[in-house]
């Protein structure tokens, strides 16, 4: 084994002084069984803190190590732990996320570590992060049940689990590689948080979720059209979409990533020459990404928590369609419309160049509206939307549109970047949707 993968089955042993806490659970009291499961690791730490050289240090030292001549890696990792432990067991949060959460990190990053080894490209080493970081954060789980834990339904912890790997992935992804205590932490929020909501509904969506999104993040990055932590967002995206919402939050969601995606490669050469290509080839980022989409996720999110919010879940479908429907309107306007002469900006109608932020065309107006017809069209087959419903996703993804043109050209470039004036329009769009249907639907 080379040094990294070797380090990374380390960590990974390491990380089995975990299951100390199921163990404990239940046996003993609440402090005790804190106090032991954290033992560990503080002892862990002040051993790794205290080394110079020796067989541990050179089995664990990364190259900073070797430089400041302490394990101060492991020692993080340790603590952070630790953290963890001292936050769960302070807020009687469930031991499952705990253990789920260090395994799919010391796992993920022995998957990563060995795709690094044969294919070096970036999304292989993310999905091996999230393949290998899933399997052993279930298994893990499992484990700790047989030792004594308490542990959910055995589709909750696969979908809390993957979702937790591919949280880990994101993350890992945009900072250092490195950077444990931050993937760790992440995860472990996002496990927490999940196990917090209704139940899901049964292992056919979690086995549906997790095919569809695997073929969709394959199909994104294999054309194109989303960079590895676009891919792995949209990827997470979906997977909420259908555990969460149901088969039609999906179907809303992955036309917005299909067409919107093959819109943006669409006359690539062409919009580059006219300065208004999207950066690194039409391929968006996970920024890009979660801008767009931000609002779909917190909707589908809240329609799963609507028994506990007291909100009847129609409004979430509004606010969802609404959207999806301006994220739709804003990529066709500006990736179709852009390819026409004469644009003119939308505050006072004067003629502007090409890519002037705020520019529109009547072409692009037209494209925009047919993007939010399209997710218009959706909603009525998938959430039964009827005529009236219909035209109010229609009006909300066009009012979107024209949202992010008007804040083009007044904030955008000053005070405010692309990705927050994405997210202010499909926002708007959003509050609208869900407001008339309060309004007029529920």
């Amino acid at each position: 084994m080379t040094g990294d993968i070797s380090r990374a089955v380390g960590y990974l042993l390491v990380g089995s002084l975990a299951f100390v806490a199921p163990v404990l659970e239940g046996r003993v009291d609440d402090t005790l069984a804190a106090v032991g499961t954290v033992s560990p690791f503080v002892l862990l730490a002040t051993i790794a803190l205290a080394s110079k050289r020796g067989p541990m240090f050179e089995f664990f030292a990364r190259h900073g190590d070797r430089k400041a001549e302490r394990l101060y890696s492991l020692a993080s990792f340790a603590l952070a732990v630790c953290a963890l432990a001292v936050l769960f067991a302070a807020l009687d949060l469930p031991l499952a996320a705990f253990v789920a959460s260090v395994f799919v990190l010391t796992a993920g990053n022995l998957g990563q570590r060995l795709a690094a080894a044969r294919v070096p490209a970036p999304i292989v080493g993310a999905a091996a992060f999230c393949v290998l970081g899933t399997a052993a954060g279930v298994a893990a789980v499992f484990v700790a049940g047989a030792l004594g834990g308490t542990v959910p339904a055995p589709e909750t912890v696969v979908f809390v689990t993957a979702s937790g790997a591919i949280v880990g992935a994101i993350v890992r992804a945009t900072l250092s590689p490195f950077d444990d205590t931050s993937v760790l932490l992440s995860v472990a929020l996002v496990v927490w948080f999940l196990l917090g909501l209704a139940p899901v509904s049964g292992p056919t969506p979690v086995a549906v979720g997790l095919a569809a999104t695997v073929a969709l993040g394959y199909a994104a990055y294999a054309l194109g059209t989303a960079s590895t932590s676009g891919t792995l967002s949209g990827v997470l995206l979906s997977l909420w979409a259908v555990v969460l919402g149901g088969y039609g939050w999906f179907a809303l969601l992955v036309t917005f990533f299909g067409l919107g995606g093959l819109a943006s490669k669409y006359r690539y050469d062409e919009k580059l020459k006219r300065g208004i290509a999207e950066e690194n080839e039409g391929a968006r980022d996970g920024s890009n990404v979660l801008a767009n989409s931000a609002v779909a996720l917190l909707a589908v999110v809240a329609y799963a928590a609507s028994g506990t919010l007291g909100v009847d879940p129609l409004v979430f479908q509004f606010v969802f369609a609404g959207a999806v429907a301006a994220a739709l309107a804003d990529t066709f306007s500006s990736e179709f419309g852009g390819l026409f002469d004469s644009p003119r900006l939308v505050t006072t109608l004067d003629p502007v160049p090409a890519g002037t932020d705020g520019a529109v065309t009547w072409q692009g107006a037209l494209a925009g509206g047919i993007g939010a017809g399209l997710i218009a069209t959706l909603a009525v087959g998938f959430f039964a939307f009827g005529p009236a419903a219909a035209l109010v996703v229609l009006g909300t993804g066009f009012l979107g549109m024209v949202v992010d043109s008007v804040l083009g050209a007044t904030l955008e470039g000053g005070r405010v970047g692309n990705q927050s004036v994405n997210l202010l329009a499909t926002l708007s769009a959003g509050v609208v949707a869900g407001t008339v249907a309060v309004a007029s639907f529920v």
